[in-house]
């Protein structure tokens, strides 16, 4: 298998189905429902006073789909993995199509941490995330979360639960709970497929993009960015 067609990936998330592999070199691509889900519930992002430190401080520069196709590659370099290549091409697609996106952590120009996810109506499907220096994925997470927040995101998806995401604030619910908050993140009033189709032509889509208006309209001279990722946090938390 080379690649995954676009349109058959966000069909799946539509329904609650995502793709991996057993490894890096596996050909093969399966197809995942996990009958417990993890979600991060955005009203519930833990926000510690470590990581209100590091935000406020300006540590890193943080970024969106400024290194996609690095950030995916960094997250399939470890010795387990369900990244394949196949799945790598794919997400770089759907990146180019503008369903998939980046959060990029980068420290004195160098990138060392951060996330990707695809994006399907007011739902964020978050896929992997990477660390090079202490706490810079905690941060991209963070942004992401403030990002979803304002854009006016329902729904942010972890698929499998970690330690790492139970103290962020993620919590595991049962798949049926889940279906419905994916459908209502969707907008769904008919078939799942019709819902994906109508989110892939930007209907009813969340803005991804309304937090930089946010920041972009602060007057000269304001404390750093994340400052008000912090503060946007800290409201929630």
């Amino acid at each position: 298998m080379s690649v995954l067609d676009p349109d058959l990936l966000l069909r799946a998330y539509a329904i609650g189905v995502f793709p991996m592999s057993d490894s890096r070199d596996a050909r093969e691509v399966y197809w995942v429902e996990p009958r417990r889900r993890a979600i991060l519930p955005l009203d519930r992002f833990h926000l510690s006073r470590s990581l209100r430190k590091r935000l406020r401080s300006g540590e890193f520069e943080v970024t969106h789909d400024r290194a996609f196709e690095e950030v995916v590659r960094h997250c399939a370099d470890r010795d387990d993995t369900w990244i394949n290549e196949p799945i790598e091409r794919s997400y770089n697609l759907l990146h180019s199509s503008g369903h998939a996106h980046s959060v990029e952590a980068w420290h004195e120009g160098e990138l060392v941490g951060g996330l990707y996810g695809v994006r399907l109506g007011a739902a964020f499907f978050g896929e992997s995330m990477f660390s090079r220096r202490t706490d810079a994925s905690k941060v991209t997470l963070a942004w992401l979360v403030a990002r979803l927040i304002v854009g006016g995101f329902q729904l942010l998806d972890c698929q499998f639960m970690t330690d790492h995401l139970r103290r962020l604030g993620a919590v595991e619910i049962d798949q049926k709970v889940y279906l419905a908050l994916l459908a209502s993140a969707l907008g769904a009033g008919g078939s799942a497929a019709g819902a994906a189709g109508a989110s892939a032509a930007g209907v009813g889509a969340a803005e991804f993009g309304a937090l930089d208006r946010l920041l972009a309209g602060r007057p000269a001279g304001s404390p750093p960015s994340g400052c008000v990722i912090a503060q946007l946090l800290g409201q929630t938390s």
